[in-house]
Order: C-alpha cells, then structure tokens, then sequence
C-alpha cells in the first residue's frame, strides 16, 4: 500500500477551519486526479475541492458537518492502483437471489399416483373473515442536521440577534407614479428577463440618501471597536437560493446608471443561485436590500447583515383606497421595514433618512435630478 495524505488546503480569508459540506465520494472508491472530491463551507461559499492524485479511498476526515482544521488530513488515499476506474457494482440483491419453485406437493402427488393409490381428498378450507383495514401509520420523525450555509446562516442570524440592538422603522410609500415610470420603460424593452423591478429605483434613491445619511452606510469593525463609514456603496442584495439566503455583492453602486444597477443585480442573483458567484462576490457589502417580492406582506423586521449597520426592508406593492388632495382614490401602496444598529444609528436620522427614501420614490423624476 502506497498512502497518500490529502490535508485541507487554505481556503483563504485567514480562514483556521472548515465545515465538511458534502462529499461525492465514498470509502472504497478508485478516483482520478483532479475529480471532484466534495465541498468545504466557509463563511461565505462552499468551495468545491479536487483529488491532488488518483487512488483508491482508504478514509475520509468525517461526515458532513464535522470541522476540519487547515493542514488536517482531509481524505486518505492508496495510490497502489491509481487507474480511476470505479468500483463493480454490487447486483441487486433482489435479482441475485434465485426463487426457489414450489414442486413439493406435485412431487408427492405423482408418487401416489405411479402406486396406483388413490390421493386423499383435501379439506376445503373454511372460509375466513374479511380483515379490517389498518390505520395508516404517522410518518416518521425525520432529523435534519443543521450543517453548511444553514448552520452558518443559523449562527450569523443569532448572533446578529443578540448583540445588535435593532431599531425597526416601518414607512408607506405611495409608488403610483414610480409603477406608471417603471411599465413605461419596461414597454420599450422585449425581453421580459431584462424588465425592471422595484429594487433598482429603490437602489438608486438609497444611495442618494446615503450621500446625506453616510452612518447608515457603514460597517461595524468589532475587534478594534471602530465604525467605518464608507464613501462607496457596496450594496447587498439578500437572495433566496435553494441552499438558503445569500447576499451578493453590487460593488460600487454609486457609480451605476438605472439599466447598469438592474443588470447587476440580475447577474449576482442569478449567480448566487446557480452556485456560480465567485467569493468576492459574497463579501464587502456596506448596507443590504432585502425583498420577500409577491410574499412580501405588510411589516416584517429584516435582521442587520453583520456588520453592517443597517438594512431596507421591502413589503408587497397593493392597490388600495387612499385619500389624495381631499379625494378617495385608488393608489398603489407598499411599506419599507428598515432595521438599523441603535448602537451607531439614532433612530431621528434612521426615520429621517427613510423619509427620504420616501421623498424621491414618491416624486421619482428626483431620483434622476443632478447634485
């Protein structure tokens, strides 16, 4: 036996350790070099890891959920027969099983018969009760272990809980005359996959209440105790995926036209559910736009993505009845749920800078006007 030692490399960002996410092979399995092995969570990403070598799998580190540390052995390989060709495939044992005939009784029938003896007759059996349906049985309790991006969006989540102090700000905004601005540039565009949303109109009247509200655009650095207010908008745009929330990154919003930011937000969306967003993508982020869109509801209270120091909340876009310059009417209604860090954000410039938002989604042209 020739063994070889596959340790767990550094995965960057001074990360110590990681979180076994999910391996694509098993023990007994002939690998070739450079097949996917499995993945490692970090705090941002699942990072995807290639054999070094090809061999035979002797061990493996632990299940998925268990931490390795860097430099660990992480799989352990016999390099002997290194072809790569995979296992035989055990048959099923349901075809390898022959079943057997049931001659028994014909066999001593006929021995009766070549005595010449006459067989006796069989008793007829007695007719028996019709059985009673059975209750279908409860389902099984099923365990789910909390491991990869769950586990890590479990802890940030507590975290975020217990040592932020959140002060939530619900405003209605009417954006009547934003949805007239928002289908008349969507009917000059074919493909309904480059439409436009709500959130970059919203992006756009964030970052330019920002300029004003430059607290609300800052990170909270916890070992030194200092806040860091940013002059860029690096904004986060949370997303569901199927392997749970993740919040990519537009990098330099500030500096994005309508069409640029909604077709950035498109492609780091897109990217983050299909697991093809690159790890920077994930990171850097100095304030988040969370949407639930059709689910959005009335309130929610969206929880600070650390260490941030705030987050805009969107609730769902309705028409209701609202009283406009003394007249009943019927405008289109939708409510931000902002959360905001009372620790560095007073809730007066918190309400203020809401307020705002609420301005130039009202009046959207001003969204557009020159500083």
């Amino acid at each position: 036996m020739s063994e070889y030692i596959f340790k767990l490399p550094d995965l960057g960002e001074g990360t110590v350790e990681s979180e076994i996410g999910e391996w694509f092979i098993n023990v007994g399995d002939q690998v070739s070099e450079e097949d996917l092995v499995g993945t490692m969570m970090t705090d941002k990403a699942a990072v995807e890891l290639a054999s070094p070598v090809s061999g035979k799998v002797v061990k493996l580190a632990g299940e998925p959920g268990d931490i390795v540390a860097v430099g660990a052995p992480l799989v352990v390989f016999d390099t002997a027969d290194g072809d790569g060709r995979s296992p035989p495939q055990r048959a099923n044992k349901d075809e390898a099983a022959p079943v057997a005939e049931p001659v028994a009784a014909e066999v001593g029938a006929a021995s009766s018969r070549d005595r010449g003896e006459t067989p006796l007759p069989q008793e007829t059996p007695l007719p028996q009760e019709t059985p009673l349906p059975q209750e279908t049985p409860l389902p099984l309790t099923k365990e789910i272990k909390v491991i990869g991006l769950r586990r890590m969006i479990a802890e940030r989540v507590a975290t975020a809980t217990r040592e932020i102090p959140h002060f939530t700000y619900v405003e209605e905004i009417d954006v009547t005359e934003l949805e007239s601005l928002r289908k008349h540039l969507n009917s000059k565009i074919d493909d309904p996959s480059q439409r436009l949303t709500l959130l970059p109109f919203l992006g756009l009247a964030l970052i330019r209440a920002l300029r004003d509200f430059p607290q609300c655009n800052a990170t909270y650095d916890k070992e030194r105790n200092v806040i860091l207010q940013h002059g860029a908008v690096h904004l986060g745009v949370a997303t569901r995926t199927n392997d749970g929330l993740k919040v990519p990154v537009v990098s330099n919003a500030q500096s994005r036209s309508l069409n640029e930011l909604a077709a950035e937000i498109r492609r780091i969306s897109e990217a983050a559910r299909n697991n093809s967003i690159k790890k920077d993508e994930l990171t850097g982020s100095t304030i988040t736009i969370t949407s639930l869109g059709k689910l959005g509801g009335i309130v929610s209270t969206p929880v600070i993505n650390m260490p941030e120091v705030g987050i805009i909340g969107v609730n769902r876009a309705v028409e209701r009845p609202a009283v406009l310059d003394g007249q009943v009417t019927i405008r289109r209604m939708m409510n931000l749920s902002s959360s905001f860090d009372h620790r560095f954000v007073d809730g007066y410039d918190a309400a203020a800078m809401i307020q705002s938002i609420k301005e130039m989604l009202e009046h959207p042209a001003t969204i557009f006007l020159p500083e």
